[in-house]
């Protein structure tokens, strides 16, 4: 059996115990949040036995096998350097950190205790970017030339998620002081992994941010300043030659979760739309096909999510990715794209 922690008890938290809970073997034995109330509730909907408002009390008393980390952003380092310190193995939420230096901390910590470490980096759950990424690297569609890479909500644009200035949930995703890198830390993230996931790591960037004003005669609510970005296009410049585009916003109406990536070689291209499938992608390889512009649709057979990838690690002592170097790499990136928008020039990755 493994004991399991949850530390944070807001709405994300609520997927990864539903998530554990169906895993055989997993029993989640306490859960933390600054919040007492939060965590109780958490505790009664979930049937978690004991609820702490402390986190070193819950691990002391507790002494899970395994914690997985739900707290805002700016909590996930200090937070998981504890779990860490006590070799506990530990499930992150994305992003890792609020900046690469912390990351990188925290990839050090993990490797010093033995621990096994992974990013809820929650798009590795599609089979379709599994196979499209096992395809790429393995040459199956030549060496890489020219990608495309988007994800697009539009929850400043629509009321489908919530009005957005009403909901604590939303709200503090558009405050730095609240702890958030906006659009970028929030959602880019996961855009960067789906694209360095299938086609190779960044060695160059050169990015635009935006805040626009949202229309309600204000940029502070409940004393919160609305100053986190909302958007942002970068181009960048793979270490395998190639180039693309990534751009991410929360204005795109008409479109409440879309990621989407293009990529396109010498022998072929691939395409995942997760608006259309989870797991269906396309391609257009062989001489028959590219001549006729003709894509195929073909279906990638289900794969773990990362809740149970997680756990099999813990069981195999084998570390699945994405893991903490993983999501450092991608912290980078989002550095890399702070420091452009700042300096209005293009930034070379480590």
């Amino acid at each position: 059996m493994i004991r399991l922690c949850v530390l944070g008890t807001g709405g994300m938290a609520n997927a990864h115990a539903r998530e554990f809970k169906k895993i055989k073997g997993v029993k989640i034995v306490g859960c933390c949040d600054i919040r007492r109330e939060a965590a109780a509730k958490f505790a009664e909907t979930h049937g978690v036995p004991a609820i702490y408002t402390d986190l070193s009390e819950m691990l002391d008393k507790e002494k899970p096998d395994a914690v997985t980390n739900v707290t805002i952003d700016a909590a996930h380092c200090p937070t998981s350097l504890e779990v860490i310190k006590r070799k506990i193995h530990i499930l992150c939420e994305k992003p890792l950190a609020t900046n690469a230096g912390d990351a990188w901390k925290m990839v050090d910590a993990a490797k010093k205790a033995r621990v096994i470490n992974m990013v809820n980096l929650s798009y590795r759950g599609s089979s379709a970017l599994q196979k499209v990424a096992e395809i790429v690297r393995k040459g199956g569609i030549g060496d890489l030339r020219h990608v495309e890479a988007s994800y697009l909500q539009s929850w400043l644009s629509s009321a489908g998620w919530g009005v957005w200035h009403k909901k604590p949930g939303l709200l503090w995703r558009l405050c730095k002081k609240a702890g958030s890198k906006g659009d970028l830390g929030d959602i880019g993230v996961h855009i960067f992994d789906f694209m360095t996931f299938v086609c190779g790591d960044i060695g160059r960037l050169d990015c635009k941010l935006k805040t626009f004003d949202k229309g309600i005669g204000t940029d502070t609510i409940n004393g919160m300043k609305l100053d986190a970005n909302d958007s942002f296009c970068a181009l960048v410049e793979f270490k395998n030659g190639a180039i693309g585009t990534i751009h991410s916003s929360r204005w795109a109406t008409g479109h409440a979760n879309s990621l989407r990536l293009r990529a396109f070689g010498t022998k072929g291209g691939v395409c995942i739309d997760l608006d259309k499938s989870w797991g269906d992608y396309e391609i257009c390889m062989g001489k028959k096909d590219i001549n006729a512009f003709k894509w195929k649709t073909v279906h990638a057979p289900k794969t773990p999510n990362i809740y149970q990838r997680f756990i099999r690690s813990i069981q195999t002592g084998r570390n699945d990715l994405p893991d903490f170097t993983t999501a450092a790499k991608v912290q980078e990136y989002l550095d890399g794209c702070f420091k452009s928008d700042e300096t209005g020039k293009p930034v070379k990755i480590p």
